[in-house]
């Protein structure tokens, strides 16, 4: 049994016995380094992105056309502080929450017309 300990205390020192080890700080440099990184490439991007769309929320106003997160086109018919009801077709209403809404929808450009001269 003293052998085993004896052995186990031996393989615990470094080389050299008296060596100081490495500072505490060092070692945590990469680790810190990592969570800047991660901050700068993921967490600030999107904290930037739920912001601009918080605020696109709140800017929100009758007649808009907007996209749901479902990916229903709608014009917002009324508005709530909680809801948005939504014409999605001739006479036919929804009513989804305001945090469904994914953004606003682009005018879609009017197809251009074919030049009857040419034919």
């Amino acid at each position: 049994m003293f052998d085993l300990v004896a052995t186990a205390y031996a393989m615990g020192q470094g080389a050299g016995g008296d060596a100081p080890q490495g500072g505490g700080f060092a070692a945590l440099v990469p680790i810190i380094l990592m969570f800047v990184i991660f901050y700068f490439l993921l967490i600030r991007p999107q904290q930037k992105k739920a912001k601009s769309h918080q605020e696109m929320i709140n800017n929100l106003k009758k007649g808009d056309r907007i996209i749901t997160s479902g990916g229903i086109y709608g014009r917002i018919t009324s508005l709530d502080d909680h809801t948005a009801s939504l014409e999605i077709a001739d006479k036919v209403r929804v009513k989804v929450t305001r945090g469904s809404i994914a953004s606003l929808a682009q005018a879609a450009p009017e197809p251009k017309q074919k030049d009857e001269s040419n034919t």
